[in-house]
C-alpha cells in the first residue's frame, strides 16, 4: 500500500510539474517567441496536402483577388504629366543634326503617388431678396448640418469615426495629422464630434443589434476594455449573424449582457466554453455550438510536455477542417452538399477523435497540460458536434474572435474610454463601420450619408440607412 501511495503521489506530482512547464511555455512564447511559434490556422497546414484541384481552385480565387485590385487601381483619377525632351536629349549621335519630329503620343510610365488630403472652408452664401412692398425679404435656407450648429461637415465627421473605430488611430494622434495637413485641432473637439456623431447614430446601431439578435445562428464573445472612470475594467461583446456585427459595451463580464440581447430569441449560439452565456442556452433558451478552435489551441500548447499524443489530437481534429477547405473550395458552403460532407466525413472524424479521447482520459495524468486539453474537448463534446447536423453552423467562433481584433488594437492604441456611456457609443460606431467592412461598403462614404439622413428619414424605414441596405446617392438618384 505503501509502495502504490507514493507511486500516486509521484503521479500527481509530475502531472501537476508538466502543467506549470505547459504554461510558463506557452507564457514565454506569447511573450517572448517569435509569431513563428504561433499556432498555424489549418488552412494553411492543409494547403501543404491540397489536391491539385484544390491548388487550381485557390489559385483560381487569388487571380479573382487579383483582378479586383486592378479594377479599384484602374478607377484612380488620372493626370497626365509631359515630359519634354531637352536640347541635350535631342543632339542625333548618329548625323549630328537634331531630333524635331514628334513620333506618336510619346512612352507611358506609370506612378502611383499619394496627394495629401486638404480640408476646405466652405463659405455658403444664403441669398437675400426683397419684395417691392419694401416689406418682406426672402432668405435662402442654411445649408443642413450633422451637428446643430456644428462649424464642421458630415465628411469630416465621418472620416474621423472611421479613422478611429476601423483604424484604431488615438483622436489626439488624428489631431497631430489634422494639424499637419492645415488645421487646428484639439483632441477635446474631436472627441465632441465623435460622441455627438455615435448618439445621432445610436437607432441605427440599436437596429442592427436587434436583427442580429433574431437570427438563427449567432456567434459570440467578450474582451475587456478599460475605463477611465471609474477605473476599472469594461467589456465590449460581439454578437455576429453572417455578415451582420453588432457590438455591446458592458460594465462586466456576467451575464447579463448577453441575457439582455438575446434572451427570449431561439436558435443556435455559437460560443466558447465561458460560463457567462449559460443564461441564454439553459431550459427554453439557445441550443449552444462549441469552438473547435479553442479545443485546437489546447493541444497545441500541449505539444511541448507531450509532442506525440497532442499531434495525433490536431491531426484528428484537421479532419473536420478539410471537410470545410473542401467545401468552400467547391463553393458548397452552408448547403445540403455540404451537410452531406458532414454527416459522413466530418462525424467520422469526430467519432474517431472521441474515441481517442476517451483512451486518453485514463492514461494522461488529469493536471498536465494534455489531460486538461483531453478533459476541456470531452466536458464540451455535445456542443462540439452540433455542427455535423446544421451545414449553417461554424465548426469554429473564430469569426467573433477576428470580430474583436480591432477592439484589441483599440486598447494598445488609445487604451480606455472615458466612462460607460463613452464604451456605448464606441460600441455603436463599431458596429456600424465593421458591417460596412463586411458588406463591401465605404464606410467614410456610408457615414457621410446617414449623418445626414437620420434625423428625417421615417422610423418605419430605417432597415433602409443600415449598411446592409444602403444606396448611394447615385444608387438613389439613377436606381
Amino acid at each position: 500500500m505503501c509502495v502504490a501511495e507514493l507511486e500516486a503521489i509521484v503521479a500527481d506530482l509530475t502531472g501537476k510539474l508538466e502543467a506549470v512547464l505547459a504554461q510558463m511555455q506557452a507564457l514565454e512564447r506569447r511573450v517572448l517567441g517569435p509569431k513563428s511559434e504561433k499556432m498555424p490556422s489549418p488552412a494553411k497546414e492543409l494547403r501543404r496536402e491540397e489536391s491539385a484541384e484544390a491548388a487550381e481552385a485557390r489559385q483560381l480565387a487569388a487571380l479573382e483577388r487579383r483582378k479586383e485590385r486592378a479594377a479599384l487601381r484602374e478607377g484612380l483619377r488620372e493626370e497626365s504629366v509631359v515630359h519634354h525632351v531637352t536640347d541635350e536629349q535631342a543632339d542625333c549621335p548618329e548625323c549630328g543634326g537634331t531630333a524635331d519630329r514628334p513620333l506618336g503620343d510619346g512612352k507611358v510610365t506609370t506612378i502611383i503617388e499619394y496627394v495629401p488630403g486638404y480640408f476646405v472652408k466652405q463659405q455658403h452664401v444664403q441669398e437675400k431678396k426683397a419684395c417691392g412692398c419694401g416689406r418682406f425679404i426672402a432668405t435662402a435656407k442654411p445649408p443642413a448640418r450633422p451637428i446643430d450648429k456644428g462649424l464642421y461637415g458630415p465628411g469630416f465627421i465621418a472620416h474621423l469615426c472611421v479613422m478611429k473605430c476601423s483604424d484604431s488611430i488615438p483622436l489626439n494622434r488624428l489631431a497631430k495629422q489634422y494639424q499637419r495637413l492645415g488645421i487646428p485641432m484639439q483632441r477635446s473637439t474631436l472627441t465632441d464630434l465623435f460622441h455627438a456623431a455615435a448618439e445621432k447614430l445610436a437607432p441605427l446601431a440599436a437596429r442592427l443589434l436587434a436583427l442580429v439578435a433574431r437570427s438563427d445562428i449567432v456567434q459570440a464573445d467578450e474582451t475587456s476594455l478599460k475605463m477611465q472612470r471609474p477605473n476599472k475594467r469594461g467589456f465590449v461583446w460581439a454578437f455576429l449573424a453572417g455578415v451582420l456585427i453588432a457590438y455591446r459595451f458592458a460594465v462586466d463580464r456576467s451575464g447579463a449582457t448577453p441575457l439582455e440581447v438575446l434572451g427570449g430569441t431561439e436558435g443556435t449560439l455559437v460560443v466558447d466554453a465561458y460560463t457567462g452565456y449559460n443564461r441564454v442556452t439553459d431550459v427554453d433558451g439557445r441550443e449552444r455550438a462549441g469552438c473547435l478552435a479553442h479545443v485546437r489551441r489546447k493541444f497545441f500548447d500541449a505539444l511541448p510536455t507531450a509532442p506525440v499524443e497532442a499531434r495525433r489530437a490536431l491531426d484528428l481534429i484537421l479532419e473536420v477542417y478539410r471537410v470545410e477547405h473542401e467545401a468552400k473550395a467547391r463553393r458548397i458552403s452552408r448547403t445540403d452538399k455540404h451537410l452531406a460532407l458532414r454527416q459522413t466525413r466530418s462525424r467520422a472524424a469526430m467519432e474517431a477523435f472521441r474515441t481517442w479521447l476517451d483512451e486518453q482520459q485514463g492514461v494522461v495524468p488529469p493536471k498536465s497540460a494534455l489531460g486538461e486539453a483531453v478533459r476541456y474537448a470531452i466536458n464540451q463534446w455535445p456542443t462540439l458536434t452540433r455542427f455535423i447536423d446544421d451545414a449553417r453552423i461554424p465548426v469554429d467562433n473564430n469569426a467573433s474572435e477576428r470580430a474583436l481584433r480591432v477592439v484589441a488594437l483599440g486598447r494598445k492604441n488609445f487604451m480606455f474610454v472615458g466612462d460607460e456611456e463613452c464604451g456605448r457609443n464606441l460600441a455603436g460606431l463599431y458596429s456600424l463601420v465593421a458591417t460596412c467592412d463586411a458588406v463591401g461598403v465605404e464606410p467614410v462614404a456610408y457615414l457621410r450619408d446617414v449623418l445626414m439622413r437620420v434625423d428625417t428619414h421615417p422610423a418605419s424605414r430605417i432597415d433602409e440607412l443600415l449598411p446592409q441596405n444602403w444606396q448611394s446617392p447615385a444608387q438613389r438618384l439613377f436606381g
